[in-house]
């Protein structure tokens, strides 16, 4: 029930649990936030699979912590755990879509986390994309430049880290109910 007449039945002020809409400006720092950390993983991912190029040999393992994490040079056609090694173009595709995803959401990005989450994905997308592309055999079915050995399962590179940290970001917002845009711009209640 209103209190007094002329007042709002909604709140006109976000709540301390949530944070006021993103203005222009906050939204041009965090798409700047977004765009450097794309740009810091994709040089990272780039710089240490041509490293891995060329100080490890395939077949050779080298073991950082015991046997758990090792060095194991790879060329990946497939996905995680070498799923759809004879579809190399069809990651390439869905590896498009996503990053065409993500491009999309970046445009309406809100929140520190959601930049963080979005940067992580486009950079780990763009550095398989580039070997994809840039690779043998050839364009759009290239191999993947993997050597980070995790316990024998599997082997990934730092693209791969990326996209499974933004991935785990965004579960963690999805569940949190936390849209892309950051909280819904409340309206203003002028005083009758």
């Amino acid at each position: 029930m209103q209190e007094e007449a002329g007042t709002p039945l909604t709140a006109t002020e976000p709540s301390a649990s949530t944070p006021p809409p993103a203005t222009p400006e906050v939204r041009r720092r965090l798409k700047a936030v977004l765009l450097g950390l794309a740009l810091v993983v994709l040089v990272l991912d780039q710089a240490t699979k041509v490293w891995a190029l060329q100080a490890l040999t395939p077949g050779e393992k080298v073991d950082l912590l015991g046997s758990a994490i090792s060095l194991n040079l790879i060329r990946n056609p497939g996905a995680a755990f070498s799923i759809g090694d004879g579809a190399t173009w069809i990651l390439t595709v869905v590896s498009i879509v996503i990053l065409v995803w993500v491009v999309v959401a970046a445009r309406k990005v809100g929140t520190l986390a959601w930049a963080v989450a979005l940067g992580l994905l486009l950079g780990g997308a763009l550095g398989n994309l580039v070997d994809r592309f840039f690779r043998a055999p050839g364009p759009g079915r290239g191999h993947v430049v993997d050597f980070i050995d995790y316990f024998g399962w599997f082997v990934g590179n730092v693209a791969d880290i990326a996209i499974v940290a933004g991935a785990a970001i965004i579960m963690v917002l999805a569940y949190r109910g936390t849209p892309v845009a950051g909280p819904p711009h409340q309206p203003e209640h002028a005083d009758v």
